[in-house]
């Protein structure tokens, strides 16, 4: 839901949402205002004590006296407003604007995050690369338990110790910050998130495949910047994704995708499972310890003095009886018991279910058994938490504010569960492929209005983009193939489909296309003949890798052409087009940086340290070049850029005009492909036909196989904005 709002405006939610907690935090040490709202005495506060009430615990009225409001807001107001916020607005919402996420990215705002020294034994150039979590080590592959030992954990400490002592409560929390800015000190990225977190396997749970009204990242282009906060803006404005790949999958950049391929992992049992027993395990000890449910619903246990004195006393109460076990003993023991309760039973309903699908002649597969399951664990949880969760502030509303906010959470639950039920991983993954095939229908500039009913291809849903392939009277069987093979080379250039799983990745778009397998197997060898690169087995393939690499290269990108904008040199443009080609290596990019000014260097050197980038990966993400980078160089290379940038419209249309003219070179008033080939190679001998394919067909907005004066303009004249962005 917050996917498109910009980052700076964000930025500045999270420091007001920060500073509050702090505040929060403070008045936990220091508060001497707070405790006159409950005093019983105060004229008119709602929360004031009723001095008539009897709290039972253990078959006695527990003493209370007024208490400050931090600890019992904390828990009944912001944890509660947590969980609602994942499972309706989406973990984008929720990563945007968790004070902990932006608290762990401090070392990294201000350049105190960990480093490795890099030394090329070959050429003695040192680099310097961000430490992250390797992927192969014990914390990339047991991070899950790590994380669902604190959680339990952590709820052990909140009923011995922090729930209600005020002083403990801030120590926890001011202990839990400087975790996570160590972890960010020690690794880059969002490793805190990914790899510590306590709350993030909470965040899967009501988060995953997708919050009620969150945003989704696979359907339309390219993706081109995470979900969540994973972002950064220029010195120039412009945003940009900061992944430096620290997870894969990685569910602040597509929580989808990263649900499903984690479904069949046998760890998220454990978590789904184990999560819904521990947290009826959780509420259901108040009773135990209590004897009563009036102990949890006051909220008495949110500002009870005597939790630290109980540590040794029984700790639990059944049939008027005190069973002698300590409640520091019997807090654990329950919370235990109830999560391998609930994993036990998790299991046995996903069997069962699997079986009487079987019965029903309604087969299912193991993973759609297993998400269906899910779905209802979470469904049931998250109402099971509301029935307790914030109750004691929920009854001070007027009528019938009270009855309404129960029916609030069966509305968005049901509404959520009715949408993720008909989820599975063909879908999603059709509608992936739908934004692949939809762009290069767009290229092949087939006649598609007599089909679409007033309608652009970029309004099509996935199922109709499908349809308009199959009826497509141009479409042939040649295009088909050529599809396939674009969508087959930029599925692994982005990471979406791993080399040794291209056969069943994109088994869905051969289904539609038609294409046979072995079709497929002779495309694939066309690829690995045409790009052995794209095939090595060291190469970096994962969607965050891509991401990763792609905001590299845009930066990079910028940087040079900013610096080189007044005093445009052939030769220099000419060599980085080669370094776009096989032709370039990186010694040849190396010469290119020694014309830079000191200060782009050192910001080069900068970009390539904040996103780990290697000399390898270097040369890959520069050979990404998007159509818009391509004309841009172009732009640079005829030194038209400075009369673009200009304040004369007269001077820039008479430029643009003779530019137009000395390429259109038949004078028929547009410009065509071998145009606009023969034109470039003339100045640029080394862009290859599918790159200046690519510029034609940005350029060629109306999609008529020919780009007009016009559309020429348009296209130059946004060049110029975003130089003059730049300046």
């Amino acid at each position: 839901m917050l996917a498109k709002v910009a980052e700076r405006q964000m930025h500045w939610v999270r420091w007001g949402l920060t500073i509050g907690w702090f505040l929060l935090i403070m008045s936990l040490f220091f508060d001497p205002v707070s405790s006159q709202f409950t005093a019983p005495d105060h004229p008119w506060s709602p929360m004031r004590l009723d001095p008539s009430q009897c709290i039972l615990v253990q078959g006695e009225c527990l003493p209370e006296q007024s208490y400050a409001l931090g600890a019992p807001i904390f828990w009944g107001l912001i944890v509660p407003s947590a969980i609602f916020i994942l499972l309706v607005f989406g973990h984008e919402f929720w990563r945007r604007i968790c004070p902990l996420s932006f608290i762990s990215q401090i070392p990294r705002a201000m350049g105190w995050e960990r480093k490795n020294k890099r030394e090329n034994k070959k050429t003695g150039k040192v680099r310097y690369e961000l430490v992250k979590v390797k992927k192969d080590s014990w914390l990339a592959k047991n991070h899950l338990p790590l994380q669902l030992g604190l959680f339990y954990v952590g709820l052990n400490c909140r009923i011995l110790f922090v729930n209600s002592n005020r002083w403990a409560l801030g120590s926890f929390l001011l202990f839990t910050i400087a975790a996570a800015l160590t972890v960010g000190f020690l690794y880059g990225g969002k490793s805190w998130c990914q790899y510590f977190c306590p709350m993030a396997p909470v965040q899967q749970i009501y988060a995953e495949p997708r919050g009620l009204l969150a945003s989704t990242a696979h359907e339309g282009d390219r993706q081109t910047i995470s979900q969540s906060m994973c972002r950064t803006v220029s010195p120039e404005g412009k945003e940009m994704t900061a992944c430096v790949a620290c997870n894969s999958p990685c569910i602040d950049i597509d929580a989808e995708r990263s649900y499903w391929q984690k479904l069949t992992d046998p760890q998220q049992q454990w978590l789904y499972y184990g999560y819904v027993g521990v947290v009826v395990g959780y509420f259901l000890f108040y009773f135990l310890y209590s004897g009563s449910w009036d102990y949890y619903l006051s909220g008495t246990w949110s500002h009870d003095e005597t939790q630290l004195n109980t540590l040794l006393k029984p700790g639990l109460y059944l049939f008027n009886q005190a069973i002698p076990i300590p409640k520091i003993v019997a807090a654990p023991i329950v919370l235990a018991a109830f999560g391998f309760a609930g994993y036990g039973i998790g299991r046995q309903i996903e069997s069962r279910y699997k079986v009487y699908q079987r019965k029903k002649h309604r087969p299912l597969s193991s993973e759609e058994v297993r998400h269906r399951v899910f779905s209802v664990s979470t469904f049931f949880v998250f109402n099971f938490f509301f029935l307790f969760a914030g109750r004691n502030y929920i009854d001070l509303l007027p009528a019938p504010l009270p009855y309404l906010f129960p029916t609030l959470i069966a509305v968005c639950s049901t509404l959520w569960l009715y949408r993720t039920w008909q989820r599975s991983n063909n879908r999603y993954n059709r509608e992936s492929l739908a934004g692949r095939l939809r762009k290069q229908l767009r290229k092949l500039n087939l006649d598609t209005a007599q089909f679409l009913e007033g309608k652009s291809l970029d309004e099509l849903n996935a199922d109709e983009i499908y349809v308009l392939a199959k009826v497509l009277p141009g479409f042939s069987k040649e295009k088909r193939l050529q599809t396939y093979k674009s969508i087959m080379r930029e599925s692994i250039e982005e990471g979406y489909v791993a080399v040794d799983q291209v056969l069943e990745g994109l088994q869905q778009m051969r289904k539609e296309l038609d294409i046979s397998e072995k079709e497929h197997e002779q495309i694939l060898d066309e690829l690995m003949a045409e790009n052995p690169e794209l095939f090595r087995s060291d190469r970096l393939n994962s969607r965050e890798d891509s991401l990763r690499l792609e905001s590299f290269r845009e930066t990079f990108l910028e940087t040079v052409l900013e610096s080189w904008k007044d005093h445009p040199e052939e030769s220099h443009i000419q060599e980085l087009a080669q370094v776009f080609q096989k032709h370039g290596s990186p010694e040849d990019l190396k010469k290119l940086m020694a014309y830079l000014s000191k200060s782009d260097q050192n910001m080069v050197a900068y970009l390539r340290q904040e996103y780990g980038i290697s000399d390898d990966d270097e040369m890959i993400a520069l050979r990404r070049t998007e159509p818009d980078e391509l004309w841009q160089v172009i732009a640079l290379n005829i030194d038209v850029i400075n009369t673009l940038v200009s304040d004369s419209t007269e001077s820039e249309n008479s430029a643009l005009r003779k530019l137009f003219s000395e390429i259109d070179t038949d004078g028929s008033g547009g410009i065509d492909i071998d145009e606009l080939k023969t034109y470039i190679k003339n100045i640029t001998p080394d862009f290859t036909d599918d790159q200046i394919e690519m510029m034609f067909n940005r350029a060629d907005i109306i999609g008529n196989n020919m780009i007009t004066y016009e559309e020429f303009c348009v296209l130059f004249k946004k060049i110029g904005q975003q130089r003059i962005a730049l300046k």
